[in-house]
């Protein structure tokens, strides 16, 4: 008897503490600022310097500091514009590449100080942490690394001149929610004063280490952004995107990076994924521009990003578990546009509209399995109270568990809401998600990593009382912290609008709304705007704006700017083709073709000549490099000339595609001053990488524009409708 009740107590004491065991963290874990960090899910970089008035990506450095004059600089609009959209926070470039210091730094007479604007008294940076300060958002400090103006640079002392301006930064403007820094080290630059190149080795010459210490000493809050960390990566492209499957650990694979957190390697896809079972917590950063350029220029005024796509790179990116750094332009005057803070407005709408009901609240949640069937501590309620750190959790030996969500009534909805809880790692390799339609269960989502956001936007909305979530792969017991549903806004698809190599201009979409509206004069269209009723020729170019309309409710619009007609164009280069990417594809009006010249066997640079067909005005050249991710012929260092016969030749303008590897949009290149030629040599000085050049699409910038807001006359105006 004394032993029966021996090993019935010793049962009850094996199961009460299986009961009672806590669920032990799984892998690399995140740090109290990670945490924080990865709770913010958006926030803003804000580049505002020599380039907003010289119209580049990048200073050279030997610009005057007496450019930067806005007339009506306004933290708070820029900052109220961001909050506006959603995002928590913002980061303030206080040095781009330029070295012009937009705070009145003790450490190079290259500052706001030697600016009109306030009589040289002023201090942008500390502008940015007023207007944080009285909106409620958080800031962040971006001090380039590389600076094209100090003489210093590439010396021992240059790098104890870059701390003395992170020291400033990190005493002098409150606390910080992250320091950044990126990979942009080296190369052509002013250096005080001439222009030449200065080269480093990125992986020994800051002492990240020691440099970051600095950071850890007086802004222990803050996470430190860099290509490899330590705290959150680059994800490795500038469209704004992580991959579909995205861990938030990472360990470095390359050499020289030692295996370590690391800056300075400005390896392209760097961590689109991440490292599965990485040893460092190291989420992604997702960083991409409102406008295509990361600096203002007036020509992108028309192509900013619209609320739709905003909200596409939020499921992209968010919704993958990373964070979004969208990028913010001010004009000169040290404003935002009005149509910058428009779509930021429109966009966080949006956002809390999709958002603003858990269509899952409610339901009834059945699991397979509850860790140690203590309901309280780790039962599936826990997905529906709002808390990230609070969850669902199995036993060690379940790993593979269901759950079945029984809503209180139909629903309709188009995105489903997964999180872990990441204090505990990132755990969940694999799910799908079912619903009881028809009599049946059916698939209607799967996916691969959650961590701490995994959105699933679905093709078709789903209406149903049920959902059924299956865990699928998991190398240990999961920890599931939130589960939503949620129904987006009918947002009207809007319009494509193409342009084919004879210049037939079409206005189409994935759909068949009841009318498409369009302007040729810049503004925007509405339903009183020109009807599209079939293609029609602008022969010298122009810009084409329309949208859709759709049971009375109108999409966004669509943009795009067109050069003049190319049917008469050819193009010639070095002798030889590749034939899979033939020269004609460099004028073919479609950017997912390339021309590819010849192998390069020589150092000299290589070229090619326009002819386009006949004698005109011209103002400038666009370039688009190759739009299929790979940097190798993209074109960084450019010379262009015009003339009249193919013979003579006239130079027209000279430099560099700053950024492009990066940012591989089209670049406008305005000539010296207009010209009348007829035929265009482009000579590419040097390519990122590889032995051959690539050119998606060439064009030019007419002297003239010629536009029409009303329906022209056939054959009129420059516009030429075709017959159906």
């Amino acid at each position: 008897m004394k032993n029966r009740i021996l090993t019935f107590g010793i049962v009850l004491t094996a199961l009460f503490s299986h009961a009672q065991q806590p669920l032990k963290p799984y892998g690399a874990l995140p740090s109290e600022a990670q945490l924080k960090w990865h709770e913010m899910e958006m926030y803003c970089i804000i580049h505002f310097s020599t380039g907003t008035y010289t119209d580049k990506e990048w200073g050279y450095g030997d610009e005057d500091p007496a450019l930067i004059n806005p007339s009506d600089f306004d933290a708070e609009q820029i900052v109220s514009a961001a909050k506006a959209g959603g995002f928590k926070g913002i980061i303030v470039v206080a040095k781009h590449h330029d070295g012009l210091c937009l705070w009145p730094t003790r450490t190079t007479d290259y500052s706001v100080r030697k600016s009109p604007w306030k009589n040289g008294k002023g201090d942008i940076v500390k502008e940015y942490r007023k207007a944080c300060e009285k909106l409620g958002m958080k800031m962040g400090i971006y001090c380039s690394p590389w600076d094209r103006n100090s003489p210093l640079y590439g010396t021992p002392g240059y790098v104890e001149m870059y701390r003395k301006q992170l020291q400033e930064l990190y005493r002098d403007y409150g606390d910080l929610f992250i320091s950044w820094h990126d990979g942009a080290n080296g190369g052509d630059g002013y250096y005080g004063n001439a222009r030449g190149t200065r080269k480093i080795d990125r992986a020994t010459y800051y002492d990240w280490p020691a440099t970051w210490a600095i950071t850890r000493k007086m802004q222990p809050e803050a996470v430190i952004f860099g290509d490899a960390g330590p705290d959150v990566r680059w994800v490795g492209n500038e469209d704004g995107h992580a991959g579909e499957t995205s861990w938030a650990t990472y360990e470095p694979q390359a050499p020289e990076e030692g295996k370590k957190p690391s800056n300075g390697f400005t390896r392209y896809e760097l961590g689109i994924e991440g490292t599965r079972n990485g040893k460092y917590w190291m989420p992604a950063e997702c960083d991409v521009s409102l406008r295509p350029g990361w600096f203002y220029h007036a020509r992108e005024d028309s192509q900013v990003k619209t609320p739709a796509e905003l909200l596409d790179l939020y499921y992209k990116s968010v919704g993958r578990g990373a964070n979004l750094d969208l990028g913010l332009s001010p004009n000169p005057h040290g404003q935002l546009n009005p149509e910058d803070v428009s779509s930021l407005q429109q966009f966080g709408k949006l956002l809390k509209q999709t958002f603003a009901v858990n269509l899952a609240e409610g339901a009834v949640l059945k699991a397979g399995n509850v860790r140690g069937n203590n309901l309280s501590q780790y039962g599936p309620q826990h997905l529906l109270d709002q808390d990230r750190y609070t969850c669902w959790a199995t036993d060690d030996e379940i790993t593979t568990p269901e759950l079945t969500v029984t809503l209180p009534a139909e629903k309709t909805f188009n995105i489903i809401r997964l999180r872990e809880n990441i204090k505990l790692g990132q755990r969940i390799e694999a799910f799908e998600a079912e619903a009881f339609l028809n009599g049946r269960w059916e698939k209607i989502a799967s996916a691969t990593s959650i961590g701490p956001n995994r959105l699933i936007r679905l093709p078709e909305r789903i209406t149903t009382d049920q959902i059924r979530l299956t865990i699928t792969q998991s190398p240990a017991a999961i920890a599931l912290s939130d589960f939503g549903l949620y129904n987006e806004p009918v947002i009207t698809e809007k319009p494509r609008i193409r342009r084919n190599p004879g210049g037939k201009i079409t206005i189409f979409s994935g759909y068949s709304p009841s009318a498409i509206y369009y302007t040729l004069d810049g503004s925007m269209p509405t339903p009183n705007s020109l009807r599209y009723h079939q293609p029609f020729i602008l022969p010298d170019g122009g810009m084409v704006k329309a949208i859709s309309v759709d049971n009375g409710q109108q999409s966004e619009a669509a943009v795009l700017r067109f050069g003049p007609v190319k049917s008469g164009w050819k193009i010639t280069g070095p002798e030889g083709t590749d034939a899979a990417h033939p020269a004609a594809y460099a004028i073919d009006d479609n950017p997912e073709t390339f021309w590819q010249s010849p192998t390069i066997t020589s150092s000299s640079p290589t070229g090619f000549v326009i002819d386009t067909g006949k004698r005109q005005n011209l103002s400038g050249c666009t370039y688009l490099p190759r739009q299929d991710g790979k940097p190798d012929g993209t074109v960084s260092h450019y010379r262009i000339e015009t003339g009249t016969d193919g013979t003579h030749w006239q130079s027209a303008a000279e430099g560099e595609f700053s950024n492009i590897k990066a940012n591989p949009v089209e670049q406008q290149v305005i000539f010296k001053q207009p010209v009348s030629a007829r035929y265009i040599r482009f000579t590419a000085v040097k390519l990122i990488s590889g032995n051959a050049c690539t050119v998606a699409e060439i064009g030019v910038i007419p002297g003239l524009r010629l536009r029409s807001a009303t329906p022209p006359p056939s054959g009129t105006s420059g516009i030429v409708p075709l017959q159906p």
